[in-house]
């Protein structure tokens, strides 16, 4: 998930520097510059900058000595950066990240539902005035579309005619592409592995025909392809669907038969639970091929929420009766046509899902079907998907679901929005639109709660070979004085102002820094995770000190965790808090408004509430301050 996205992302501008405009989706992927290595002192330096404003002098003590250990050098910091470098230097090697990024979401062992995959909600379809009425009614017309548009997406991306992004200026990388159909993650003890096309195992992109249709507890593999590789027409997936709809309505699945339960559950437990079910009948191993070679999923929700926090609760955490989390695209519709999209986060970004949504929405279903190449296959073949299951393996499913049944209950959220408050106000008042929400949010929690603590937000780099996103922290000494300065009674406007506009700046030059690739956290991360692989032979048998310093520690305890997804394609977006004590905060930061999902553990249920109050207090207090400077325009 990421700041840069949307509209803006999805410019074709020519980019600078000589380059010629690619015309092939993944005709820039080896001219990109390759995400820099930032030198060992340098990233100690910062960290300590990025840690201190959070730490008291003798916990920023303690940190500094930490350093200065890991830094000396017969210390563990040269030689494991050593390693690295000569990684990033080892031929085929695209990224000193390339194993940074799989042992940190593929080595997880929590679940990743409600944990790791997010949502975009999207905004209503806009009925073209010359439509052909579907049957179906609304919920299979929203469907019929968007796997429409989907597959005209996929079949102009296996042709490479998705055109590269180029963000102001700069080509981004497009190989996440690579993962938005029959893209699968498949559980593993230690750590998991992902199903995919583009790979050894399966070269090219997915031959699939299928997509994986959920209702009522029930799978249903349903072709959208014909044979020629032409999508069916619209009113045939529209038939298809309603036929999965007879089928499923008229016979209802027992929920301990759902197996999609499973994905819920903790990384280890879902593979022994795999293993399981791929024990006790072959027929088990063909139906995971059939869910794990669907081009994507489509779940026909039954329930339609009462109001747009439980629609995004359902978009988030929905009954796994009708999930396979582990599928790196999900659709959900609900039956009065509203949809949205649950992704699995291994390896899709914000970013990457954002521009695939905009295409999706970019015209009407009808002439994304018709550009597809759609032509008249009959009516499309509807197979149910079904599991050999014992006792054990429904008691396990009963589990599963009552588990996460739990865990979802457990989370509180808030959906907001703030007509007042879009981009376009903010760029009036002469201030970063992104700085000044972030620091509203540090103004509100200081008041909520009587801290500044650690807070994250996602940074994208794509602009890098192979890049995604870069870790930020916010809060900065230019944080904490602004803060001072709205909280003292005695502080004047020019006084609050000044320091305003500075830790604006701060922001501005601190998400610069990460674009650039100069930033400590995931460079110091990933020499962790080196020495846990290599420590032995390398002479650093055990983890450094470092990564117990109160500064590590601190710095990385978020008490907020924030991410933005611009797209006027999108109303909400959403993921899980990152801690017991965090708000998770998703935000859609457009021209005309500001709509926020916010989430938390329900045990502090009171602080988000408090904090969702005091937000609203401190963007009008903010804006007041700004519109009222005299120097203003």
């Amino acid at each position: 998930m990421t700041v840069q996205t949307g509209r803006e992302a999805a410019t074709t501008a020519a980019p600078t520097g000589g380059m010629v405009p690619a015309t092939g989706t993944f005709d820039n992927e080896d001219s990109l510059p390759r995400v820099p290595l930032p030198g060992l002192a340098e990233s100690c330096a910062r960290f300590l900058d990025w840690c201190a404003p959070l730490l008291t002098a003798e916990q920023l003590a303690a940190t500094e000595a930490a350093v200065a250990e890991f830094l000396a050098p017969d210390g563990p910091g040269p030689a494991l950066h050593a390693q690295l470098a000569a990684f990033d230097a080892s031929e085929g090697v695209h990224s000193w990240l390339d194993e940074f990024w799989p042992a940190r979401y593929l080595g997880r062992r929590d679940r990743i539902a409600l944990n790791a995959n997010f949502f975009f909600l999207f905004r209503d379809a806009v009925p073209a005035p010359t439509a052909e009425a579907l049957p179906g009614g609304p919920q299979v017309e929203r469907a019929a579309g968007l796997i429409a548009a989907a597959l005209d997406y996929k079949l102009r991306l296996d042709a490479e005619r998705i055109p590269p992004l180029v963000r102001r200026g700069q080509p981004q990388s497009m190989v996440q592409n690579r993962f938005l159909f029959s893209t699968t993650r498949i559980p593993g003890l230690e750590q998991d592995t992902v199903r995919v096309p583009y790979s050894a195992a399966w070269p090219g992109p997915s031959d699939a025909r299928h997509v994986l249709v959920f209702r009522r507890g029930q799978m249903f593999q349903l072709e959208v392809l014909g044979p020629d590789g032409t999508p069916h027409t619209l009113a045939e997936l529209a038939t298809g669907l309603v036929d999965v709809l007879a089928a499923a309505d008229l016979t209802p699945a027992p929920d301990d038969t759902a197996v999609g339960h499973l994905t819920t559950k903790a990384r280890a437990d879902w593979a022994r639970s795999r293993a399981a079910l791929l024990a006790l009948d072959p027929a088990n191993a063909v139906a995971l091929d059939d869910v794990e070679r669907a081009l994507f999923c489509v779940c026909l929700d039954h329930v339609t929420p009462p109001d747009r926090i439980a629609t995004c609760d359902q978009l988030l955490y929905g009954s796994a009766a009708g999930r396979w989390y582990d599928k790196a695209v999900s659709f959900v519709v609900l039956p009065n046509g509203q949809a949205g999209i649950n992704v699995e986060h291994c390896g899709l970004d914000g970013t990457t899902i954002l521009s695939f949504v905009d295409e999706l929405l970019a015209a009407p279903a009808a002439e994304l079907s018709a550009r597809s190449g759609a032509r008249a296959h009959g009516r499309p073949a509807v197979r149910p998907v079904t599991f050999v299951l014992d006792e054990a393996l429904r008691a396990d499913i009963r589990a599963a679901a009552q588990a996460f049944t739990q865990f979802g209950a457990d989370t509180a959220s808030v959906a907001l929005t703030f007509p007042e408050h879009g981009a376009d106000r903010s760029k009036a008042l002469r201030i970063s639109p992104d700085a000044l929400v972030q620091l509203a949010y540090q103004l509100a929690h200081h008041r909520a709660k009587g801290l500044i603590g650690a807070t994250y937000e996602s940074i994208a780099t794509r602009q890098w070979r192979y890049g995604r996103t870069e870790a930020m922290r916010v809060v900065t000494p230019e944080v904490l004085a602004f803060v001072a300065a709205m909280n003292d009674p005695t502080a004047d406007p020019a006084t609050r102002r000044e320091a305003l506009r500075a830790a604006a700046g701060a922001h501005v030059r601190r998400a610069g820094d990460c674009q650039r690739g100069d930033a400590p956290e995931q460079h110091l991360w990933e020499l962790a995770f080196i020495q846990r692989r290599h420590g032995a032979e390398l002479g650093v048998p055990a983890a450094s000190p470092l990564y117990e310093s109160p500064g590590w520690l601190v710095m990385r305890d978020d008490y907020l965790s924030t991410s933005s997804a611009p797209s006027e394609n999108i109303e909400y977006f959403g993921f899980g808090s990152t801690s017991g004590k965090c708000i998770g905060i998703a935000y859609v930061l457009l021209a005309d408004r500001l709509n926020i999902y916010l989430s938390t553990p329900r045990p502090v249920a009171a602080g988000m509430h408090a904090f969702a109050d005091r937000l609203r207090e401190a963007l009008a207090e903010l804006d007041q301050l700004l519109a009222t400077d005299p120097a203003r325009p």
